[in-house]
């Protein structure tokens, strides 16, 4: 899937210039960090859909499963310089975890072979639309069913 494909959500969508609609920023961008991984290829663009895919290996600290299933991604942009900026929401405004989430996202996006998919990430916290269940996708449900949940 290239960055030019269209992609919705929740949420809004991800118009073929990269660009987010929907989703209300409080907080601005919260995950600017220097310490990224090794930069991607020069001249090349990490595709949404391999973002998202890579996202899934970021887990909720406290459910155990990705947030991409558990529906807290809202909208991804890639810029020119490969820098990814992520829309996420947390089921709970009052979760402790961002630093723990921001750092999975990180490290799943920054490193790995060839240096990873994009050159550095910013996580915008949006708490608009809040958080449901009805957010999660069915692998999440049968995820969480899995663990005992009722979903």
């Amino acid at each position: 899937m290239s960055d030019e494909t269209n992609m919705t959500s929740e949420t809004g969508a991800v118009a073929t210039d990269g660009t987010v609609a929907g989703g209300a920023a409080v907080n601005g961008t919260v995950a600017d960090g220097a310490a990224a991984g090794a930069a991607a290829p020069a001249g090349s663009k990490a595709a949404v859909g391999d973002i998202e895919e890579a996202m899934k290996d970021v887990v909720d600290p406290e459910l155990g499963i990705n947030v991409v299933d558990l529906g807290l991604v809202y909208g991804v942009h890639v810029d020119d310089d490969n820098i990814a900026t992520l829309d996420m929401t947390l089921t709970s405004a009052a979760c402790p975890l961002t630093d723990v989430i921001e750092d999975q996202a990180r490290q799943a996006l920054t490193t790995g072979p060839g240096g990873g998919l994009v050159n550095d990430i910013r996580i915008n916290w949006v708490w608009l639309p809040p958080w449901g269940p009805d957010k999660i996708t069915d692998e999440g449900r049968d995820q969480l069913r899995s663990l005992g949940f009722n979903v």
